[in-house]
């Protein structure tokens, strides 16, 4: 992709494996799922039939992002079509009357036709209106909204906060629902933002609500730019990114299931080709349609500041994992195994440690607090081993979360115990059910020991959890199990294995707190979204405590 660009007002612009039969990779043939991941009316080019978005607002600056079809041939992954100019326009306003900047990149095949513009030059705290536009056609007009200045004092900030949105599972509604309140300065994906699986390989209540393309597992480039593809011509999804800037970090599906640096439970060595070559063509695709700026190349661990109220880390814990262990596996506490990587590790604890603002939030893709099962019944026992990839007995943690890499995790906390490092808020996504934790020092002996810190984690916006496994009413089993879960971790105040949603996260200086939302059934596409519970952390307490309203 090259970048020209054009100035106005002054501005300053800078460029668990499940048995099943594989299909084989896609090279040479793809007409078939390459014309099922567009829409029929891509004859009409050029076309913006992905969307636009933004995302990782700055004081000064947004990134920019959309994927221009040129001709009717050059659909996602195709490497067909021709180059064309794509320019972008920055405004105050909807009408664009009060345009602040505006330039042009070039959309190439060697991009998937994707396009980003990272805008600087802009006024913090501030919504903008933007749009795209080539051979005479205009995309839709999105917002979208400046960090405050960082070193302005901020009274208020909100956050939608999402993951785990499985497109065969249902429908994207949390989107929806998330888009109509209006009201978010951004909103987190934690990741799981698209999944790797074949048509019905992945959990779905054993119903495909709606196929994904390509039908096969993704494995190639030109796979996992057809399924972005897919995913990003959803209304829903679309209509989120229209309204509020994104700030995503991915989890093992945009790559496969429990990914860790050098492999994934869901990939074969060799016969799905080298793991070294998809990870490289799964990140490639990430980083050409998401709008994500890295600090370092092809990893998404780094930092964004809302002026003095808060900063948010955010982590890469697959890119530099070591490979799980299996289930009552000593070897959890190995120093020698990490799940951060040292680099990013210290990158977290030197970020936590200087930080100056109130609330220090750390975007984390996987459980940070420790979760033992204790003595669920057989019945109970079974999906969820299912649910978290694990050996259906002996069940006593999941090692692909941080119980499985305990010495980061207690280096951590003990870093911010001893450093008085107060207000860190851990916000979480995979585990496909929601919780509220604190997050203790010892889990073994606490409530008496301290609480490090505090964690909410949102269920997923689709994948199956707990209710979807078992094919029971939704609630079933979370009446069942989560007294269970809390009497065997009583660090957590609250979990709901079942049901389906997002979070809204609201800060002030006084508190952090998770609004919990639930979608009425994710298999019908009006699904009716409520409020289910509310968890928030007082400053300096670093322990959650339930209110009785959303915000």
């Amino acid at each position: 992709m090259t970048t020209r660009h054009r100035t106005a007002d002054s501005n300053s612009l800078s460029p668990r494996r499940r048995t099943v039969v594989k299909a084989a990779a896609v090279t040479a043939v793809l007409a078939g799922p390459l014309a099922a991941a567009i829409p029929a009316r891509a004859a009409e080019a050029p076309a913006f039939l992905h969307g636009v978005a933004s995302g990782d607002p700055l004081p000064d600056g947004i990134l920019l992002w959309t994927r221009v079809t040129p001709t009717a041939d050059a659909v996602p992954g195709s490497g067909l079509g021709p180059d064309v100019e794509v320019g972008w326009t920055v405004a105050r306003d909807k009408a664009f009357t009060a345009v602040v900047a505006k330039g042009s990149v070039t959309a190439t095949a060697a991009s998937d036709h994707t396009v980003k513009a990272d805008v600087r030059g802009l006024a913090p705290a501030t919504d903008y209106w933007f749009r795209f536009s080539a051979g005479g056609t205009d995309s839709p007009a999105a917002r979208t909204r400046t960090a405050p200045a960082a070193d302005a004092a901020v009274a208020n900030l909100r956050f939608g906060v999402v993951s785990c949105a499985n497109w065969e599972a249902g429908y994207f509604s949390s989107y929806r629902h998330l888009a109509a309140r209006g009201d978010l300065d951004a909103w987190l994906h934690l990741g799981d933002y698209i999944y790797e699986y074949g048509t019905g390989e992945y959990g779905t209540r054993d119903t495909v609500v709606r196929q994904h393309a390509p039908t096969h597992e993704i494995l190639t480039l030109a796979d996992y730019r057809i399924r972005h593809g897919k995913y990003k011509t959803d209304p829903d999804l679309q209509a989120l990114h229209a309204v509020a800037p994104v700030v995503a970090i991915w989890d093992d599906h945009e790559f496969a299931n429990d990914a860790w640096s050098g492999g994934a439970e869901n990939h074969t060595e060799g016969a799905e080709g080298a793991w070294s070559a998809r990870q490289a063509a799964a990140k490639q695709a990430y980083f050409e349609w998401m709008p994500v700026r890295p600090a370092l190349a092809g990893t998404t661990y780094r930092r964004l500041r809302f002026g003095k109220l808060a900063d948010l880390s955010l982590l890469d814990l697959r890119s530099f994992r070591s490979q799980q262990v299996a289930v009552g596996n000593g070897s959890v506490d190995d120093p020698d195994r990490t799940i951060t990587g040292r680099a990013q590790l210290d990158w977290l604890k030197a970020g936590l440690k200087s930080s100056d603002t109130t609330w220090r939030l750390v975007g984390n893709s996987v459980m940070i607090s420790p979760f033992a099962i204790g003595s669920l019944s057989a019945d109970l026992l079974k999906p969820l081993a299912e649910l978290l990839g694990l050996p259906k007995e002996g069940l006593a943690l999941n090692t692909d979360q941080w119980d499985g890499y305990t010495d980061d995790r207690r280096e951590l906390l003990a870093h911010l115990r001893s450093n008085a490092i107060r207000n860190t808020v851990f916000l979480t996504g995979d585990i496909h059910m929601a919780w509220a934790n604190d997050v203790p020092v010892d889990a073994g002996t606490y409530p008496l020991s301290a609480s490090a810190a505090t964690e909410f984690v949102v269920t997923s916006v689709t994948s199956d959890n707990l209710d979807d496994l078992l094919k029971v009413p939704e609630g079933t089993v979370t009446a069942l199990a989560a007294p269970v879960i809390q009497l065997a971790n009583r660090h957590v105040h609250w979990v709901d294995t079942d049901r389906h949603g997002y979070g809204v996260l609201d800060i002030t200086a006084d508190r952090a707190q998770m609004d919990y939302y639930v979608l009425s059934d994710k298999t019908k596409a009006n699904a009716t979204s409520s409020w289910a519970r509310s968890y928030r952390t007082r400053s300096g307490t670093q322990k959650v405590e339930r209110t009785y309203s959303p915000v």
